[in-house]
């Protein structure tokens, strides 16, 4: 007579030894051992190809390791470098010539038809709120200034200047004349600066409260001034003497509330244009045409 089952040792035996090997063989995985279906590795390599079981690093199972290969895979580039990086600086946006006259006044010194790249100084002015939006430029590559006076001589002036420095960067600060010496004070009322060097050329944006508490060597712009324009070689980012003996100067006080296009011929195109010279081409064109008697 045949016993039943849980009276026969021999059919306990396989799943006592079962039960025994189970932790043992749930904690061993196919990626640990290289072993996968059909005797392949964790990626199809056969077993025993030992260049690829050297191929494939073992992976920690700390909290650690996995967030550093983690930040390997997200945030390294194939090169190994982290991103993303900085964002790329704006570029200085090009003085717009063609407002000039329109949305805001403009003055031009140089040859006649220069422009804000071309003339051997350029200045505009605009109102943006409660503020002056000024643009300089000039060919140096120095420094580029507007003196803001009451009389058209320099003297107990308020000056803001773009002075390119040994860096390569440009800087806007702020300036009292003090007779024919510019005194820097730190005292600087321009904001949202940026300035750029290009093409021998010190160019720079900046703005300036129209109102400001009342100070020596700070002017109230919402009044009319002289404008005063000058530039200038720099030493180790330090301001010297201007270019020319006799910089140009407004030939009238400056309303910022009115915008005007004025040019001024520099001294190689004042030779034609000043009374004298025109009264003698008048004579000699008088002469040739009436003939010797």
């Amino acid at each position: 007579m045949a016993r039943p089952p849980w009276q026969c040792p021999r059919a306990w035996a396989p799943l006592l030894l079962l039960l025994l090997a189970g932790p043992a063989a749930c904690a061993a995985s196919p990626a640990d051992d290289g072993a996968g279906p059909g005797g392949r590795g964790p990626r199809g390599r056969a077993r025993g190809d030992a260049g690829a079981d050297e191929a494939v690093p073992r992976h920690d199972s700390s909290y650690g390791t996995f967030a550093g290969e983690f930040y390997d895979l997200r945030y390294l580039s194939d090169d190994g470098y982290a991103f993303p990086t900085a964002p790329p600086v704006d570029p200085f946006a090009k003085i717009k010539v063609e407002d000039c006259g329109k949305t805001k006044g403009c003055f031009r010194y140089g040859k006649p038809g220069c422009n804000a790249e071309t003339c051997d100084y350029f200045l505009s002015y605009r109102m943006i709120g409660a503020d002056v939006e000024f643009e300089l430029s000039a060919d140096t590559d120095g420094w580029v200034a507007v003196g803001f006076s009451s009389d058209k001589k320099m003297g107990g002036d308020d000056v803001m200047a773009c002075v390119h420095d040994d860096n390569g960067r440009v800087r806007i600060q702020h300036f009292y004349n003090v007779g024919q010496w510019a005194k820097e004070i730190q005292r600087n009322p321009a904001r949202d600066e940026e300035g750029v060097f290009e093409n021998n050329r010190v160019t720079c944006r900046f703005k300036r409260p129209v109102n400001v508490p009342r100070d020596e060597t700070i002017v109230d712009l919402h009044l009319s001034w002289y404008y005063l324009f000058a530039w200038g070689p720099a030493i180790q980012g330090s301001i010297t003497r201007h270019d020319i003996d006799s910089p140009p100067a407004s030939e009238r006080v400056v309303s910022i509330y009115k915008y005007e296009d004025i040019f001024m011929p520099s001294a190689a195109y004042q030779t034609f244009s000043s009374p004298f010279c025109l009264l003698l081409i008048v004579a000699l064109t008088f002469y040739l045409l009436m003939g010797t008697p």
